[in-house]
């Protein structure tokens, strides 16, 4: 992407940055940014990344070193500061107020009024043509203002809170993992607002765990490992397995070639599922030691499908069944509908959300109790809870999925969000579940942390478990899927069994006429 000629001057000046909680977390960075340019930034969950961003955009205060903004002392004590400056964050976990509008909440801090007579009434035809406005520049025309933004999809709240950012008085703006939860129309809308910040003299700072991303989007590469800034360089100075070398410390292989697992028993099977417009006639079936992947656009009722099969939502009509691994027991439960996710878990079945701070972890409670919250009667005798038992159980699992923590008793809230993600991973291992069901699963994680998170998910599949994988990523699925399923508009559109499948393929199926018969997985 050609930079803007005038940006001999760095807009942004850091120097010697560093912040410490109980540890030093960021240690000494000092990095230059210039008018027009894509720095972008990458690194481990827990190298600094996160931290960084927000001691740019005034939610943490650096305890060393110093920040300039065009020339001047840049201190801001508070996001709304950093913002009033030309300052900006796309933050990774989002921050609209769900109990307000999409409107409301492209316009909170400036709401039009009706003039001064009325300055406490809020123009409503006005906020109605801003927030449409806003919602135009990233290509979500088909969103209404008005909706309450609880009854958004997190995909389509992703693309609002990126509206909410992308205002013209911007000097710098920071996107923190913002294709997470994106579709490829709707990451080449937010690309092409990218251009035309930059070319306007917008220096953007791009954090993201897709490298594919940061080759074609950015002009310089940052890399943080453990809180160290280790190299700063030209994006087209280093290959993908190099930036994840910097970022690791080591090489991470990514097979996308590998042969089909064997499949084994039937473990569930989904017949024509049904819930409104949003799932229609839905049939799939998971077997043992095999991993279903189901790709499609966001709001083509991907997770609306994981949450059928959970118990999370009722289902209208339909039939789920959930087999025992062996022939002599052939049936666990066969239900129209299950009660309640408990009952999908006492069958066998579990869940990895794919928003984990609001729907998957107590974040205020520890890993240890995030952990065995799944099966307490494991660690339980006559209703007493054996402390010894559990710790033994979670620590070897902390140790399995290296989650990188000070102890078992920390906050899970404090962790980054690759290892928030494994505890929720160890939650299911822990359980031991036969079906497990994982809605985006690897979600804001980074390639190091996301190989420890595919180690465990294949180890599951090799001792015979049975896999449901929604992913907005589909090299993820091509890595890691059997089969590949493709929603759109409700429906299950097509199957693809390994070696016959291709990006182009998969995209085309997610586009499909949504008038064609459903198809059984």
């Amino acid at each position: 992407m050609p930079l803007p000629l005038a940006t001999h001057e760095a807009v942004l000046t850091i120097t010697g940055v560093g912040k410490t909680y109980v540890a030093p977390v960021l240690q000494d960075v000092s990095l230059n940014l210039h008018p027009g340019e894509v720095l972008a930034l990458t690194g481990e969950n827990g190298a600094g990344k996160s931290t960084l961003a927000k001691i740019i955009c005034g939610l943490e205060s650096p305890s060393q070193g110093t920040m300039t903004l065009a020339g001047q002392a840049f201190t801001p004590s508070s996001r709304r500061h950093a913002e009033s400056l030309g300052v900006r964050m796309v933050m990774q976990e989002l921050s609209l107020i769900p109990t307000l509008t999409v409107a409301e909440n492209l316009q909170l801090v400036d709401m039009p009024n009706r003039g001064r007579w009325q300055a406490n009434w809020i123009d409503r035809d006005r906020l109605h043509a801003l927030a449409a406005q806003q919602l135009a520049k990233v290509g979500i025309q088909s969103i209404n203002p008005d909706m309450l933004v609880s009854e958004l999809g997190i995909g389509q709240q992703q693309m609002v809170e990126i509206a909410r950012n992308l205002q013209d008085d911007t000097r710098v703006l920071i996107l923190d993992e913002p294709t997470a939860m994106l579709t490829p129309s709707e990451t080449n809308h937010l690309f092409e607002q990218i251009a035309r910040l930059t070319a306007q003299g917008v220096a953007i700072i791009y954090v993201s765990h897709r490298l594919e991303e940061l080759k074609a989007m950015a002009d310089t590469l940052a890399v943080l490992r453990d809180g160290k800034l280790i190299k700063v360089c030209p994006v087209d100075s280093v290959t993908e397995d190099g930036i994840i070398q910097l970022m690791v410390g080591h090489s991470v292989s990514q097979d996308l070639d590998r042969p089909r697992r064997p499949r084994g028993n039937l473990l569930l099977s989904a017949k024509n599922m049904g819930r409104g417009k949003l799932i229609k006639d839905i049939s799939l079936d998971l077997y043992a030691g095999e991993v279903l992947g189901l790709a499609g656009l966001v709001g083509s009722g991907r997770t609306e499908v994981v949450r059928l099969l959970f118990g999370a939502d009722p289902s209208e009509h339909g039939e789920i069944t959930v087999f025992h691994n062996a022939p002599d027991q052939p049936v666990r439960a066969k239900v129209k509908k299950w009660a309640s996710p408990k009952a999908a878990i006492s069958a066998g079945v579990g869940l990895i959300t794919e928003d984990r701070k609001s729907q998957g972890l107590l974040l205020t409670q520890s890993i240890r109790v995030n952990t065995t919250l799944s099966d307490v009667r494991a660690v339980s005798k006559v209703g007493w809870l054996q402390r010894a038992r559990e710790n033994k159980v979670v620590q070897a699992l902390i140790e399995r999925l290296s989650v990188r923590c000070n102890s078992m008793e920390q906050p899970v809230g404090t962790l980054s969000g690759g290892n928030q993600q494994k505890v929720i991973v160890s939650r299911w291992l822990h359980r031991n579940c036969d079906v497990l069901l994982l809605d985006e699963p690897t979600r804001g994680v980074d390639v190091g942390a996301r190989a420890d998170i595919y180690a465990e998910l294949e180890q599951m599949a090799q001792s015979g478990k049975a896999l449901l994988m929604v992913s907005s990523d589909l090299r993820e699925l091509m890595q890691m899927a059997d089969r590949i399923g493709v929603m759109s508009n409700g429906r299950l559109v097509n199957i693809f069994e390994r070696g016959q499948w291709s990006e182009k393929s998969l995209l085309a199926a997610a586009f499909n006429d949504t008038s064609s018969a459903p198809v059984s997985a």
